[in-house]
């Protein structure tokens, strides 16, 4: 297929392109520092980043002490900048860059922004550092000293002052704020009450001495600044060149979005470098739309926010040729990668649903578990849960009633799993052969199969399903205990579940905020983690091995079922990466796909959990289609109707539930149209 269509360019779906730079630098030498700026510029423009973030006091190097109320360096410095702005003329890429400029008679630490041959606006630094190491203002004036509203700078007529919000109009989401430095370090930083504001692009100029343990607090500063203001932060430092008379520098560069970190430079480099990273503007929209708290925030702050000026400029990046995403996308957005950060997850993820359980067991006085395990992955983790649980309680795992109930299209490998899991996890295991009363509902309905004819339509599915549930609940009733779910939230989303009396019903569904593609991994965690003996480790393995498959209708064999679910709703790990962006950030159907392809394309980019049972399976774009189309048939209609009256279950990650009580409230009867529309935008 083609890659010159305006779907496989980044602009087109909200993303800009950012980058910070380090420049070596010499102290006092705005020529040559001004000439490394332009090259780092010219650089960021090749790689397509419509902002590059340089040093605080780049242009003249931040160590000048008291040379810079020299005028020869002062003046210097705005010929430095005059260089910067000429090779702008010809980019499509806003530059900011540190430099002392005099104002009203004081001289000030500013960041300055410059978009093709434009400077845009001049935002002078608040916060001096005056202890430690630091003296600024033994030669500058803060921000709140300024006299000057606008002023002339190299021949144009410019904003200046902190409040300066630089706002894209060929870019909706773009809004952009400058703060220096020591600006970030304060208590209550400027940039927050910029992002109320509107900015959703945080851009800091600083200098920043390192010493052991700073490399460290700035993650936490510039990552949790860019969490609790919703927004992507970018955050310089100067590098090799500034004076080591007292001070070490090792220009190291960050930049954040919503608390993750997208690049990191190299540092202590003794060249000049440079970072990008693609910042997704519509998720930092979305986070705020969501968060309601945010505009609570904007309200009781309004004092703060008057002031502010939005300038505008027109960005216009190429949106006609390709240009995919350097941004890496993980496959699996409910699995980390690292195989520490997914033990953790898993670790997390079961004992939240051991807690949830063992609380519903003390509330409801119940002493007996009543679960259906079919010896494939669901029933599996549900009784995993369960085991856990009255183990927590002190009770005895023999309180778990677990019933295995073979029907027409049972294998014997699925059935030979069940029995020995159940042994395995020491539960009270009975079978219950389902076949009779099936038939017995067959003949009561006069369902072709009572008279002998294979005719295996949904009916022949559900009425299996139905008398498996109608069991489980009759003994519940009669052993005075409570059904425990096993459906998942992969299942719910795409309605892959029968309703009422059928798989959809439990008293308590400890899976159904846990996706398909969590589950294996818990499953498999549990094993190597021997939380419920070293005996079970086997035959967990096996049942990962297990094709997904409902088996309800019979297959050729007894060995192989006659039904793969996957064929049906399309693969579980496309189909969990389209419910994460769906229901946790609202992504039209494009740009989903656009996602899909950037983390599925190629099997050879990006990571893959480090574990040799995972399928390095990779996805053209006509297959990511048509499974999305799948998707947004089932999830958008015909499936609420099941999740509007569904057990009551934990929750379990940030990724959503589909609760009607929390996380999912929905229209049983909404129309499919406007997303299968824009699943149109997407090149065949």
């Amino acid at each position: 297929m083609s890659q010159d269509h305006p779907f496989f360019n980044l602009h087109n779906h909200d993303f800009v392109r950012v980058a910070v730079g380090v420049p070596r630098c010499r102290v006092a030498d705005p020529q040559f520092n001004a000439e490394q700026t332009r090259q780092l510029l010219a650089e960021a423009a090749a790689r397509g980043a419509s902002i590059v973030a340089f040093p605080e006091l780049g242009l003249s190097a931040y160590t000048c002490d008291d040379l810079f109320h020299q005028r020869s360096l002062l003046d210097a410095c705005l010929a430095g900048l005059s260089t910067i702005v000429e090779a702008s003329r010809t980019l499509s890429c806003i530059a900011i860059v540190g430099l002392p400029l005099r104002v009203d008679h004081r001289l000030f630490n500013c960041a300055v922004a410059v978009l093709r041959g434009q400077i845009l606006g001049v935002v002078p630094k608040t916060y001096l550092p005056n202890y430690g190491e630091f003296y600024e203002a033994r030669q500058f004036n803060s921000a709140d000293d300024a006299l000057s509203t606008e002023i002339e700078l190299l021949g144009q007529h410019v904003a200046f002052g902190p409040k300066l919000l630089f706002t894209a109009s060929d870019m909706p989401f773009l809004n952009l704020h400058v703060e220096l430095c020591e600006d970030l370090w304060v208590p209550i930083p400027p940039s927050c009450f910029a992002a109320l504001a509107g900015a959703t692009v945080l851009v800091n100029l600083s200098a920043s001495n390192i010493t052991v343990g700073k490399s460290g607090y700035r993650h936490q500063l510039v990552g949790q600044q860019s969490a609790r203001c919703l927004a992507a932060y970018l955050y310089s430092s100067a590098g090799s060149g500034e004076s080591s008379t007292d001070l070490a520098w090792d220009g190291q560069a960050l930049i954040y979005e919503n608390g993750e970190m997208l690049a990191e430079s190299e540092r202590f480099s003794e060249a000049s470098h440079l970072v990008t990273g693609d910042v997704d503007l519509e998720r930092v929209s979305r986070e705020r739309m969501r968060q309601t708290s945010f505009g609570q925030s904007v309200r009781r702050h309004a004092g703060e926010l008057q002031g502010f000026r939005n300038i505008a400029f027109r960005l216009n990046p190429p949106r006609e040729q390709a240009m995919p995403l350097e941004r890496s996308v993980a496959r699996f957005p409910y699995v980390p990668a690292d195989r520490s950060r997914r033990d953790e997850r898993c670790a997390e993820v079961y004992n939240i649903q051991v807690q949830a359980l063992v609380q519903r067991l003390q509330t409801s006085g119940v002493r007996k578990l009543v679960i259906g395990i079919s010896g494939g992955l669901d029933s599996t983790h549900a009784l995993l849960v369960c085991a856990k649980a009255v183990d927590r309680m002190g009770w005895s795992r023999s309180d778990i009633l677990g019933f295995t109930m073979p029907g027409f299209a049972t294998s014997e490998r699925t059935l030979d799993q069940a029995r020995r899991l159940m042994a395995a996890v020491g539960c009270t295991a009975a079978e219950i052969d389902i076949r009779p009363s099936c038939e017995q509902m067959f003949r009561d309905i006069g369902h072709p199969f009572a008279d002998g004819q294979p005719q295996y339509d949904v009916t022949f599915e559900n009425v299996q399903a139905g008398e498996r549930t109608s069991h489980l609940f009759r003994l519940a009733n009669h052993h005075r205990g409570l059904v425990v779910g096993t459906g998942d939230l992969s299942e719910l989303a795409l309605g892959w579940c029968t309703y009422g009396v059928g798989d959809h019903m439990s008293h308590y569904n400890v899976n159904a905020s846990v996706p398909k593609t969590l589950i294996q991994h818990l499953v498999r965690w549990v094993a190597e983690t021997d939380q419920i003996g070293s005996h079970a480790h086997d035959v967990l393995l096996g049942i990962l091995d297990t094709e997904i498959s409902p088996e309800l209708v019979p297959g050729a064999t007894a060995e192989k079922p006659g039904q793969r679910t996957e064929a049906v709703i399309g693969p579980y790990e496309l189909q969990d990466f389209n419910l994460y962006y769906t229901i946790r950030f609202g992504f039209a159907p494009a740009k989903l796909a656009f996602l899909s392809l950037s983390a599925w394309g190629d099997r050879n980019r990006g990571a893959w959990p480090d574990e040799e049972h995972v399928a390095r399976n990779e996805y053209a774009l006509p297959a990511i289609k048509d499974t999305l189309r799948i998707f947004l048939g089932r999830f958008f209609k015909g499936s609420q109707f099941k999740r509007s009256c569904m057990p009551n279950a934990p929750k379990v990650g940030s990724g959503g539930s589909l609760s009607p009580r929390g996380d999912w409230r929905a229209p049983s009867d909404s129309e499919s149209v406007v997303w299968l529309a824009d699943l149109d935008r997407i090149p065949d």
